[in-house]
């Protein structure tokens, strides 16, 4: 983020409540977080777009759930956009940013002018989360719906949660007279927490057999639900991205009826857990003959990070489950 453009609430993600209606939400913004992420690629538009909605639909998850280690999210599909991968690790301890990163994978020559989502065909959306070791992680998956990656999420949730949720996004380039060009990106999450049985009396369910917010809420909660998203639709892309508003007092422009409680702020960075020693770690498995069909011309074992870019070159001497350890 340039000097000047770096606002108090960017690279944040706001827990909040809205006590009225027993629905919980976030508000975050990307900005420098973003821009961190893009900048380690040269993606084409369509896909640059993909990877920032995607990256911000994992800040305003992951600060949901209260991680030990990591949430990831993952899309895989059979279009030009073969995947697209994030994650979110929770702070270490308490006072430390939340750290993510992101990378997609796609087949430039299949890449289109058409909308960014035209891109993916079909395929899944999942969304993983690893608590660390001596734990079992869990996996969840939702075919590609919609027409958005935040409908995949909002799918995904009604579906395999049974957890009404919505998502209001906005990202995009600023391009400021005098400022370098930057990114900008914002959004709402809010999440209606079930008293009772959470699917819906007449058993309907969405699009393409998937079941929909709309299904898994009815009586009181019905309306509650109605009216908080009656009034979210009103959000404009200014209200999400732009430097003069701060997120508390979009919430109460949005739910001043519904009574909104703030909590601490969660800072977010990006962040990449790549090094040596994990390369190293992943190449364990591999016996000496592999090893040395890795091994190029200059004899050395080389391997990139997809997230961040990094570049590690390594003696073949030095890795596999063969390697010899006084060679380090």
């Amino acid at each position: 983020m340039t000097l000047g453009t770096k606002i108090a609430w960017d690279d944040t993600v706001l827990p909040f409540q809205l006590d009225q209606s027993d629905i919980r939400g976030r508000v975050a913004r990307l900005d420098g977080v973003l821009d961190g992420i893009l900048k380690q690629h040269d993606y084409p538009a369509p896909v640059e777009a993909l990877v920032a909605e995607m990256a911000l639909l994992t800040a305003l998850i992951g600060q949901t759930i209260k991680l030990r280690w990591k949430l990831s999210l993952q899309v895989q599909t059979k279009g030009a956009v073969r995947m697209i991968a994030t994650d979110y690790y929770g702070p270490e301890k308490e006072g430390d940013s939340a750290r993510i990163r992101a990378y997609a994978s796609f087949d430039a020559g299949r890449v289109t002018g058409a909308a960014p989502f035209a891109q993916l065909g079909e395929g899944y959306f999942a969304i993983l989360i690893d608590q660390g070791k001596g734990t079992t992680p869990y996996q969840g998956i939702t075919p590609i719906a919609g027409g958005s990656l935040r409908e995949c999420a909002e799918a995904y949730f009604a579906q395999s949660e049974q957890l009404p949720t919505r998502f209001s996004l906005s990202f995009g380039k600023s391009t400021e007279p005098g400022i370098a060009e930057h990114w900008r990106a914002g959004g709402i999450m809010v999440q209606h927490m079930p008293k009772a049985s959470p699917f819906a009396k007449d058993g309907g369910s969405g699009e393409g057999g998937l079941l929909a917010a709309r299904d898994i809420v009815h009586d009181d909660d019905s309306e509650n639900w109605n009216r908080v998203n009656f009034h979210l639709d009103t959000v404009d892309d200014i209200e999400l991205i732009g430097p003069t508003l701060p997120p508390t007092d979009l919430l109460v422009r949005l739910f001043h009826e519904e009574g909104p409680r703030v909590f601490d702020a969660q800072t977010v960075r990006f962040g990449c857990t790549c090094s040596e020693d994990r390369v190293r770690q992943s190449l364990s498995i591999y016996s000496a003959s592999d090893i040395e069909k890795m091994t190029t011309d200059d004899g050395i074992v080389t391997a990139d990070c997809q997230f961040c870019g990094a570049h590690y070159e390594l003696d073949p001497a030095t890795v596999g489950f063969e390697a010899d350890d006084d060679g380090k």
